[in-house]
């Protein structure tokens, strides 16, 4: 059975419409797809500015807040854009960040963290690590509730949420109280059976791709001893992370390795809710948002923030 066969009916037609990115020969095509910013609610108030990033030079962060505050501390979740570590822009999720804020009453940072190939590893890491820091420091600026801070993040983004996870537990940093890497991008290794299952191009983000992205973030790293900041499958010790909530496609590269994640958390000792959604490919809930299936799982997600937050 075909690839498009296997998909969600309530996916497919649009699907076919979505443009073909093939790396690395179209990153900067793709690069060149403007990302304006596409939040539009009147309840939340977004900012931009400068912050110190992991290499000591500016980088800009989006934040969102709720556009009526009192005094009261807010929690807050710092969110890492996708975009297969070599795309992507805190632009492309201004509505997804806004409903965070909405449903879960907090406060958003989202950082413009630096890209591959031009800054490969341990760029984005290190300046989302940074992000983290900021947020627990300007304390007075943003005025959110310390033990309530959480990460979370898509496709790459859930990659970087999951090394984030593990660089604060092991540099003794920021605490977070939960983690949300969703359908993450963790393994470069590209070995599990459905990082060879899906190959067909019209899937969104598939192997060939995959391979490609990896090679652009880990750089001159590729050939050498990769470590769990960089591919957090790798990590051989996931004791102490916090709780934590994921999904993915049964049609997503990531579903073996998201599995793989999950089950060892579940060893660890780490409470973790896991969603598989069949017929669904990687970011089926952006690329088709009126879908049922999509607006199910989105929801799902966002319930479990609202729920982490507010214990």
């Amino acid at each position: 059975m075909d690839f498009l066969t296997r998909v969600n009916p309530e996916l497919r037609d649009s699907l076919l419409s979505v443009p073909i990115v093939e790396l690395p020969h179209g990153l900067d095509e793709a690069r060149q797809i403007p990302t304006p910013p596409t939040g539009a609610s009147e309840l939340v108030r977004t900012t931009e500015q400068l912050i110190c990033g992991g290499d000591g030079q500016q980088m800009l962060i989006k934040i969102y807040q709720p556009a009526e505050r009192d005094g009261t501390q807010l929690p807050a979740l710092l969110w890492i854009h996708g975009g297969g570590y070599v795309l992507g822009h805190p632009n492309n999720d201004d509505t997804l960040c806004e409903k965070f804020v909405e449903a879960a009453g907090c406060v958003v940072v989202s950082p413009n963290y630096r890209l591959a190939p031009e800054h490969p590893y341990p760029a984005a890491i290190e300046d989302c690590y940074a992000t983290l820091v900021w947020m627990t420091q300007a304390t007075a600026e943003l005025n959110i509730d310390l033990p309530r801070i959480a990460i979370g993040g898509g496709s790459a983004g859930g990659g970087l949420t999951a090394a984030l996870a593990l660089l604060a537990r092991d540099r003794g940093g920021p605490s977070v109280c939960f983690q949300m890497p969703l359908y993450p991008m963790i393994d470069d290794r590209n070995n599990t059976f459905s990082s060879h299952e899906i190959t067909d191009t019209q899937a969104i983000w598939y192997r060939s791709n995959n391979l490609a992205a990896w090679k652009m973030y880990l750089g001159c790293q590729e050939s050498g001893e990769i470590p769990p900041y960089a591919a957090p499958t790798r990590a051989e010790n996931l004791e102490g992370l916090p709780p934590t909530y994921t999904c993915v496609g049964q049609l997503d590269p990531f579903r073996d390795e998201t599995i793989d994640y999950v089950t060892r958390l579940a060893e660890a000792g780490i409470d973790v809710e896991f969603h598989l959604y069949p017929g669904c490919f990687h970011a089926f809930e952006h690329v088709v948002q009126h879908a049922e299936v999509s607006q199910r799982a989105k929801d799902g997600y966002i319930q479990a923030l609202k729920r982490a937050l507010s214990r």
